[in-house]
């Protein structure tokens, strides 16, 4: 397919990017905090970090790592949320030359145990809230030391021992555990700080991430990102943004959970490189908390799911916000729906721009162009450098306007599962990385994700997608959150069933039946209607719609 789409590039956005232009992820690192010092580089609980800090203790960390015995493209694991800890060991580990593991902190015993074990991690660093996970598989395991952290741990005396304390005793936030081959996490720093530091050499082959799918079709694979494909994507992101961008004076609201590959690239990353604040939000269930910490700040850009952008524009206190310096909200992980959109640019006066990506890919793979103002239903055009191809069953490419499975290739691509060559073989096809989604692209190049092949609804040999439905349901005025799946149906093979959570008590299963009739074709009209109190996430705030076909 002609690449229509570099038609496309607004002004000072190149069509192609050098993936070489930093060895490493450390240089980025080391240009960084050499071009910023003194300004703050991470906030969290009202206690910033800078650039200078930020040097010093991932250097102690670093060196407390290589003390211990770990060597070069040893793999270390980080489990917790966003902290100011997270920064800390994700670059030291980096700086020691190792590869960062992250862990969703959520995980059950049993998916923790496979990560560690799949990933061979020498090392975990783990917020003690969730330490007594790791007790329940410790003898599993064969790590060499756990790092221990309390949410105050970053925090100056006298707050880090009382925020500490209120979180142990007071809220009862740490269930007990027993870890005998542990030392604190500023224990480690203090270690590390006495320690020498050796700089290994590091090139764009080495790994830097071990990034683990959510393992919707069997346990969870780790998607290996090497230094190079993370340089690609952060000079992608960068060519996209840099117009609308003023290094070193950017403020961006970091709630996604760093572990993730959208925040860790969006936010932790990009934001790091060009000299941002990021303002880490640790915990964003609490809606009231956090529009109280957005109060505190005069942001430029925040990065979130739709669920995130509709959970605050339903929070009180939010549309009175200062979003004069707000220049742009970036949404990705899940669809962005168009009611959603159209009521935050209203609230806001910033435009909420979908884009698109996968861990496979670093993962941002296209975005909306920043001179687009409003909301249009497309995740956009493709970062440079990248080549995206709607192929048929077979593979075969299909024509523009034609809905197929997309494939990617650029220099943002993974070098493959750890250990799993077959899974590898199955999703890599002469350098295109088959992404399991149904989109299509329209003649300036824009593309539309249709669905994921496996939520596909096959009414009567009709295909539906849930995406439509739930943009169509999510309109409604009484309506919160939907979700749309397929159900067995003796007529029509499957059905379709909507889940949803009302935002007025008052909402019928027949207003919304008959809102759909309106809007959809009769085979895509819901027949079944269930109202929840809640829709089941996963810690990003991806609807499970699996969940919701497991339930059935």
């Amino acid at each position: 397919m002609e690449r229509i789409w570099q038609k496309r590039y607004p002004k000072g956005v190149p069509n192609e990017i050098d993936p070489d232009h930093f060895g490493s992820l450390v240089e980025i690192f080391n240009d960084s905090v050499s071009k910023y010092k003194g300004k703050s580089a991470y906030v969290n609980m009202d206690q910033e970090l800078s650039f200078d800090e930020l040097d010093k203790q991932t250097r102690d960390f670093a060196a407390y790592l290589q003390s211990i015995g770990l060597k070069k493209g040893d793999p270390v694991a980080v489990m917790m949320p966003n902290l100011l800890q997270y920064p800390i060991a994700l670059f030291g580990i980096l700086r020691a030359g190792m590869v960062v593991v992250n862990v969703n902190p959520l995980y059950t015993a049993r998916e923790l145990k496979h990560q560690l074990s799949d990933s061979g991690a020498k090392v975990l660093v783990i917020l003690k809230n969730f330490a007594h996970t790791f007790d329940k598989i410790k003898d599993d395991v064969k790590l060499d030391k756990v790092v221990l952290t309390g949410i105050g741990d970053a925090l100056p005396a006298p707050k880090r021992w009382i925020v500490n304390f209120v979180v142990k005793y007071v809220k009862k936030m740490v269930p007990a555990y027993s870890l005998s081959n542990s030392i604190d996490f500023n224990s480690a720093l203090s270690k590390g700080s006495a320690a020498s530091f050796k700089e290994n050499e590091l090139n764009g082959d080495d790994l830097a991430f071990l990034q683990y799918t959510g393992g919707t079709t069997g346990p969870s694979k780790g998607a290996m990102l090497t230094h190079r494909n993370m340089v690609a994507n952060l000079e992608q992101v960068s060519s996209v943004i840099t117009p609308m961008m003023s290094d070193g004076e950017e403020v961006i609201i970091t709630a996604l959970p760093l572990y993730h590959i959208f925040a860790l690239t969006a936010n932790c990353l990009t934001f790091l490189k060009h000299g941002g604040k990021n303002i880490l939000i640790t915990n964003p269930r609490d809606m009231p908390g956090f529009v109280k910490e957005l109060s505190k700040h005069q942001f430029s850009m925040i990065s979130g799911v739709n669920t995130l952008f509709n959970g605050l524009l339903n929070t009180p206190g939010f549309k009175d916000l200062d979003f004069s310096k707000l220049k742009i909200a970036l949404g990705g992980g899940m669809a962005v729906q168009r009611a959603v959109a159209e009521h935050w640019e209203k609230v806001t006066k910033a435009p909420l721009l979908e884009g698109y990506g996968l861990t496979e890919c670093a993962p941002v793979v296209t975005v909306n162009p920043y001179d687009i103002e409003h909301y249009t239903g497309s995740i956009g055009i493709p970062v440079p450098s990248t080549d995206i191809m709607i192929v048929d069953e077979e593979g075969n490419e299909l024509p523009l306007g034609e809905p197929g499975e997309m494939w990617v290739k650029g220099p943002q691509v993974m070098a493959g599962y750890l250990g799993r060559p077959d899974a590898t073989a199955e999703s890599i096809k002469d350098g295109w990385f088959a992404t399991g989604d149904m989109a299509v692209a329209d003649d300036d190049g824009f593309f539309r994700i249709v669905d994921r092949k496996k939520d596909m609804i096959l009414v009567s040999g009709f295909n539906v997608y849930p995406n439509e439905i739930e943009e169509v349901v999510a309109s409604h005025p009484k309506v919160l959150e939907v979700a749309a799946i397929g159900v067995p149906n003796d007529a029509s093979g499957e059905a379709v069933k909507v889940v949803l959570v009302k935002k007025d008590d008052s909402l019928t299963e027949k207003e919304v039946v008959e809102y759909c009739r309106e809007n959809l074709t009769a085979y895509k009209v819901p027949k079944l209607v269930e109202f929840r109190e809640e829709l089941p996430k996963t810690n990003v705030g991806k609807i499970l719609r699996r969940e919701l076909r497991d339930d059935e």
